[in-house]
């Protein structure tokens, strides 16, 4: 009876240090873990619930540390990429910047000029300046369209006056008394204003026709066949009635033969108008100083003056000009060299975080070999039943654990 007792024992010891029989205990031994902690986890202990909670806080403190570097790289490359932009950004603000400097230098120098223009040829100098008036009547009947302003001879307006809303023309003033004048809207029946249509550079004039629009006439034969839809009308200022470039409204084709027939739809409301300006011109003449030269020939000297004062202002604006050039280029110069200390810090970052990623590769990588050192150790460890396997902690060891308990592969 003691023999068959010993002969079971030696024979389940021998099954158990065959490979595949260590194989199924270790694979039974985990069913029955998982077993068991299912049944214990479904039970409402109070040390259950405890060790639940403990180990739900690791995994998320876990989850969060492991995502710490994911997130970094992720902050560092929206940073990096918002730099980017704004610095594209201000290079290209920076050149509009230089262009619209450049293009109101040219607009200076263009003004001066027009002015000296016109000095040599009208001999006078012509200012005008904007009165506010206010309505106080509106004729609005179907025939007679005007209006009655509250200024008059006292505020220097004349008969001729042109009346704009903002910077529209409306009409002009044909009846003044001391303080209050009448004004002829421009869509009165009465109203003629010789107009030119841009862009195709078309003189026409604009009649009123008693109601909110004007209407194209007394166009050259042809020419009206190259009108288009939202065309701009402006003043021509020809006859000297109106002074040119004062902008009316845009064309709009209307009726069957609406290639030949246009009207004009005005800028300006003429049924809500409160308030209107008139402009007052004034005309300096320009006193032209004589004097004989060594020929004996005369000659006027104030057009060189005048040339001489424009050449004056125009070196004062590119000065000014020039000297607001280089204080922008010094600020400019700072901003970068405080964007490269930026782009330096940054990138210092980045290897920081760098340092960091790798770190996290090499910990990824050894506590992937721990977790294989678990399950294969037993395989590549070196013992009295083990020939074929390595001292721990060899650089042999470590692969065989690496490449999963497999000592001759």
């Amino acid at each position: 009876m003691a023999s068959s007792r010993d002969d079971f024992i030696i024979a389940i010891r021998s099954a158990f240090l065959k490979k595949s029989t260590q194989q199924k205990f270790s694979l039974l031994t985990l069913v029955f873990i998982s077993i068991s902690i299912i049944i214990l986890s479904s039970l409402n202990f109070t040390a259950v619930r405890v060790t639940k909670s403990i180990l739900n806080e690791l995994v998320y403190r876990s989850s969060f540390i492991v995502s710490i570097p994911e997130n970094i790289i992720k902050n560092s490359y929206k940073e990096i990429l918002e730099y980017t932009t704004f610095f594209n950004t201000f290079k290209k603000n920076r050149a509009e910047l230089e262009k619209f400097k450049s293009n109101y230098v040219s607009n200076e120098i263009i003004q001066y000029e027009n002015k000296e223009l016109k000095e040599l040829i009208n001999d006078f100098v012509s200012s005008s300046d904007k009165v506010l008036a206010k309505i106080i009547v509106d004729h609005d009947s179907p025939f007679l369209k005007s209006i009655i302003i509250n200024k008059g001879s006292k505020d220097k307006i004349k008969i001729g006056t042109s009346i704009y809303d903002q910077s529209y023309l409306v009409g002009r003033v044909v009846e003044v008394n001391y303080k209050t004048s009448r004004v002829l809207l421009l869509s009165d029946l009465n109203s003629n204003v010789p107009v030119t249509i841009a862009p195709q550079n078309i003189q026409g004039i604009i009649t009123g026709t008693g109601g909110d629009y004007g209407q194209i006439k007394y166009i050259k034969s042809g020419l009206s066949e190259k009108l288009t839809d939202k065309s701009i009308v402006y003043t021509s200022g020809t006859g000297a009635i109106f002074k040119s470039g004062v902008p009316i409204g845009t064309l709009q084709s209307f009726g069957q033969n609406s290639v030949n027939e246009y009207r004009v739809e005005f800028y300006s409301d003429f049924s809500q108008l409160k308030y209107v300006f008139a402009e007052i011109i004034t005309k300096k003449e320009v006193i032209q100083t004589e004097t004989n030269n060594i020929d004996g020939t005369d000659e006027s000297k104030n057009p060189l003056d005048a040339k001489l004062k424009i050449l004056e202002d125009e070196k004062n604006i590119i000065e000014q000009s020039n000297q607001k050039f280089l204080e922008e280029n010094d600020n400019l110069k700072n901003q970068i060299n405080d964007l490269n200390n930026k782009i330096l810090n940054l990138n210092n970052e980045i290897l920081k975080r760098n340092r960091t990623i790798s770190q996290f590769d090499l910990d990824k990588k050894e506590l992937d070999f721990l977790r294989l050192n678990l399950e294969y150790g037993h395989k590549c460890r070196k013992s009295f039943l083990n020939n074929k396997g390595f001292i721990v902690g060899s650089d042999e060891y470590r692969a065989c654990v690496l490449d999963k308990g497999r000592i001759d592969g």
